[in-house]
């Protein structure tokens, strides 16, 4: 459908009739376009209290008009800018991540990699404020990294059996940007350490940076959460008289949080 507006000094030959009714209407009618807000702008500097809009699959034929307020022109545009935000999953998607294991296997692994980090975190603190007990902060981060990377392979797998791609898929992509900014950090904290560079304090601050990374990609998991729960709530709520369903408490998401 082509969309255009009128003037009066164009197109004289086939705009006799609408010109008429602007003569006689005291409005200014136009195409509905991406141009509504400048045309309504037009339209009030010629003194036009209203602004008609409608559209015509050919410049000047069988318009139909809808006669909006002015100050209702203005929001076309924007309205027509506007898309719905795409959800996390497809129905398809949904019910394979409902159905596969590796979904149970994320959630039980999240929790315990949270409880890891919460203790090697007071681990590495104590180390770094005394001095002391550098080998139970050593063995925590160890046990850390070790998580990590069971994480990590386990929610690629349940990333391809959910979307069919391994890892980086559009839904959760930073989440998945992130989860490896974690793993580059935790693996080198292991390189160093095997390595022996830098002193053992500087060794541990790499973890430190892995740790700060990782409370960032754990709010990008509680937010996806949050989100994929209320999906789940609209769907079972038009499709089962709002009964509850696994999508509303399966984690749904790859995440360093997960994966560290």
């Amino acid at each position: 459908m082509a969309w255009a507006f009128f003037a009066g000094r164009h197109r004289k030959s086939r705009m006799q009739s609408l010109h008429t009714l602007l003569k006689s209407t005291a409005s200014h009618s136009f195409c509905e376009c991406e141009a509504a807000p400048a045309i309504e702008h037009d339209a009030r500097d010629k003194g036009f209290p209203s602004v008609e809009i409608f559209s015509a699959d050919q410049a000047g034929v069988d318009c139909v008009l809808s006669n909006l307020p002015v100050s209702s022109a203005s929001t076309v545009a924007a309205e027509r800018s506007k898309s719905p935000r795409k959800p996390l999953y497809t129905p398809e998607q949904r019910a394979r991540r409902d159905a596969t294991p590796w979904t149970m296997v994320q959630a039980i692994l999240a929790p315990l990699q949270f409880l890891v980090f919460l203790i090697s975190l007071g681990l590495v603190a104590f180390y770094l404020t005394t001095g002391k007990g550098y080998e139970a902060a050593t063995a925590s981060i160890l046990i850390k990294t070790f998580l990590l990377y069971t994480i990590m392979i386990t929610g690629s797998i349940w990333e391809k059996v959910v979307f069919d791609e391994w890892l980086f898929v559009e839904a959760f992509f930073w989440e998945d940007v992130f989860s490896m900014l974690v793993l580059a950090l935790q693996t080198l904290y292991v390189v160093a350490l095997l390595k022996g560079w830098w002193t053992p304090e500087q060794q541990v601050y790499i973890a430190v940076a892995a740790y700060g990374t990782y409370l960032v990609n754990a709010a990008q998991f509680l937010w996806k959460l949050r989100v994929a729960r209320l999906e789940g709530k609209k769907n079972d709520a038009g499709s089962q008289g709002g009964q509850m369903s696994p999508s509303m408490t399966a984690p749904g998401t790859n995440w360093a949080g997960q994966q560290s």
